[in-house]
């Protein structure tokens, strides 16, 4: 844009000075970002910050707002200005602070616009040691009204489930949705004293009584559960999305919108879910298992839409890899720790999406009571496999693990011998199994009981842990599984899924080897195994494509079946 055009874009957007709007000329930065204090740029970024945040242009004349430009940038650029002023103001929000540059074509000149974000909760902003304000055209250190102002803020924040959208109507909604909707209302509600009129109602009254609307207004809540896919612009700038992606030897994803309701049910057709077979040693016919129960899918994907934080405007990520499925919501976990819920006896007393969590309750998807991460670790103990886990989670995202292979085959037989195996121990063993620290205490507790060996911290699950029940389990993580095993899973994995890469056999049989082995040792015996399998066996062959090899099966080669599967 010409400078008159930079002027009058100017006029409109900052149209006058107040406590949300500064104008300086700071034709200089040499001495202008942390000088004067009370007159340079950190303490007007204070100011702005201690009220409710706004927007301070440089390089404009106060009053006129002619335009100067800044002539001497110093050493100062947009992104180290900003690692400055963040250096210089603390408690100013890193996330929120912005420097905008706009520029006069036809004269070159150059504006900067630094958008100030308001002070966090209860935390005023300091420049020079002190917390600043401005009053009138003043610029002052911080009244002690102010600040008590904000000391006293309320802790409240808003639900953003809870908000009722302008423009929205019943028409919104999905009409397949808000049958299965009303269908499931009736079988929560299958025993209250208006069973018998559920069906009886119109929409807008069962919407309102399932606490989904709010006086016949459509909130995000509504939308997001049951509105159709087109609907999804109210939600704005919020994707609204669950991508599912699958990270095996073939690659594929696919995005998910609302009716949620509707849709999980889709992302969990699209995960594969093989049989397992377990050989348990004091039982003659082995246990199938499915690789995932789909009961805890649809918990962890149900938990991950009602704790999203929506406010970080970010899609909910299910990845689908060969041998676990991990779940991706944004924000830090709400109250307390994932750990605190496993054992079921933890009751969250508050959550961040209030009305979208009592809707999903109405609706049978999730309880409120804590017991949806204890229901999937009893799951996942019943089927023997290795517990759901937390801890890739990061600062901003919480990431939820369900394995979907064996790990420690120690671990897997006892949970079969031993159903009375109390969980607490059955939480520490699964941490042991996956070389995760358990404190002294507890490794004294399971040594006393037989239930582990080595030495701090390569503690592994014992091999004696059966002799009560005579049986005689002769794997441990420390010796991995025997050979044959290893070679039945190589051969199942092919067969379900097709030509497969040496690296996804490594990334599938890597656990399953002895844990003292080094990464370059555990490569070395997978490639001795499918050496051995192509050789001697003659159960597998590989073919080139591309850059890489790609292991089949023999009979497929045989059969014809190899140019179905895409080799």
């Amino acid at each position: 844009m010409t400078e008159s055009e930079l002027k009058r874009f100017l006029q409109m957007a900052y149209s006058s000075e107040n406590e949300a709007c500064e104008w300086k000329e700071f034709k200089n930065l040499r001495h202008a970002v942390s000088g004067d204090r009370g007159n340079d740029i950190i303490s007007y970024v204070s100011a702005l910050a201690n009220m409710n945040g706004g927007h301070m242009v440089i390089g404009v004349k106060d009053k006129t707002l002619e335009i100067v430009g800044i002539q001497d940038f110093h050493d100062y650029t947009p992104e180290n200005i900003r690692l400055r002023i963040l250096g210089k103001c603390p408690n100013l929000d890193s996330e929120r602070l912005e420097i905008e540059v706009l520029s006069a074509e036809d004269t070159g000149k150059t504006v900067w616009v630094f958008h100030v974000p308001k002070h966090k909760l209860r935390l005023p902003v300091y420049a020079h040691d002190k917390a600043w304000q401005r009053i009138d055209d003043n610029l002052v250190e911080m009244r002690p009204e102010r600040q008590a102002a904000i000391l006293a803020e309320s802790v409240e924040v808003e639900d953003w489930s809870a908000f009722a959208l302008a423009g929205a109507r019943l028409s919104d909604l999905d009409p397949v949705a808000l049958a299965l909707a009303r269908a499931k209302f009736k079988e929560k509600n299958q025993n209250s004293t208006f069973a018998g009129e559920i069906d009886s109602w119109d929409i807008a009254t069962f919407l309102d009584k399932a606490k989904i609307t709010i006086q016949g207004q459509i909130t995000r809540a509504a939308l997001l559960l049951l509105g159709k896919p087109e609907a999804s612009h109210y939600l704005l700038p919020h994707p609204a999305q669950i991508t599912w992606k699958l990270e095996a030897e073939e690659r594929d994803y696919r995005h998910f919108g609302p009716p949620f309701l509707l849709e999980t049910t889709e992302v969990l057709r699209r995960i594969r879910n093989i049989k397992h077979k377990i050989f348990p040693d004091n039982q003659l016919l082995a246990t199938e298992v499915s690789k995932y129960d789909t009961r805890v899918i649809l918990e962890a994907l149900h938990n991950c839409i009602a704790h999203q934080d929506y406010g970080m405007n970010a899609r909910i990520i299910v990845t689908e890899k060969v041998d676990r499925l991990i779940f991706e919501n944004s924000g830090n976990f709400f109250e307390g720790k994932p750990e605190d819920y496993f054992s079921g006896e933890r009751t969250p007393r508050t959550y961040r999406n209030l009305w979208l969590a009592n809707a999903m309750v109405n609706l049978n998807m999730i309880d409120t009571m804590g017991h949806g991460i204890h229901s999937m670790i009893i799951a996942q103990r019943r089927r023997y496999f290795p517990l759901p886990d937390f801890c890739t989670s990061e600062m901003g995202k919480v990431v939820l693990e369900i394995p979907g292979h064996v790990i420690d085959e120690n671990y897997t037989k006892l949970l079969l011998e031993r159903q009375d195996l109390e969980l607490s121990k059955v939480i520490l063993l699964d941490r042991v199994q996956k070389r995760q620290p358990i404190t002294d205490e507890a490794a004294t507790m399971l040594r006393k009981a037989g239930l582990i060996e080595g030495r701090k911290p390569n503690y592994f699950v014992s091999a004696k842990v059966a002799e009560a029940t005579d049986t005689r389990p002769t794997y441990t993580l420390n010796r991995g599984l025997e050979k044959g095993r290893l070679k039945e899973f190589v051969l199942q994995h092919i067969g379900q899924f097709g030509p497969t890469s040496r690296l996804q056999l490594e990334e599938l049989l890597f656990s399953m080897l002895p844990g003292g082995l080094t990464e370059e040792k555990k490569r070395h015996k997978v490639k001795n195994l499918l050496t051995e399998m192509r050789a001697k066996d003659k159960t597998i062959f590989s073919v080139k494509s591309g850059q890489d090899h790609l292991w089949c099966l023999a009979q497929d080669a045989a059969s014809g079946v190899f140019n179905k599967k895409g080799g």
